[in-house]
């Protein structure tokens, strides 16, 4: 009986350790040049977004603000297939003006007013803002 109880003893013990050698591996820091696995990912962050919600906090309830882009506000809900070559030229232009430290907020502004943008310019901030992290 004796063996039993230490057997089951020393397999807790194995079983306790692998799980703190998985949770100490899930919290090492991923190198620049790659991009995070899923596992590496922050939970609820499938990678794709242009802004992760969890890096930055989005929330519903946060304060919209704006980079001198207000007539922007009449695309909220527009699919950018849609855009006319005025309101691709209306985006384009805020967009060039902007720092790159910038285009984050930008983004996140944009997602709370319910703005998609083109996937041209899309591509382009979202180039801006991998870079800017991998510096960060």
């Amino acid at each position: 009986m004796i063996p039993l109880i230490a057997f089951i003893v020393l397999v807790v013990v194995v079983l306790v350790l692998i799980e703190i050698r998985e949770r100490r591996r899930a919290k090492k820091p991923t190198a620049n040049n790659q991009q995070p696995t899923a596992e590496q990912r922050p939970e609820g962050c499938c990678g794709e977004h242009l802004v992760c919600e969890r890096e930055t906090l989005l929330q519903t309830n946060a304060k919209i603000d704006y980079y001198d882009d207000e007539e922007l506000d009449s695309l909220a809900g527009v699919d950018p297939s849609d855009f006319t070559a005025e309101q691709h030229q209306a985006i384009r232009e805020v967009f060039s003006t902007l720092q790159e430290a910038d285009v984050p907020g930008w983004c996140r502004s944009l997602q709370l007013r319910n703005i998609t943008l083109p996937p041209d310019i899309r591509e382009e901030a979202l180039l801006i803002v991998r870079e800017r992290r991998h510096l960060a």
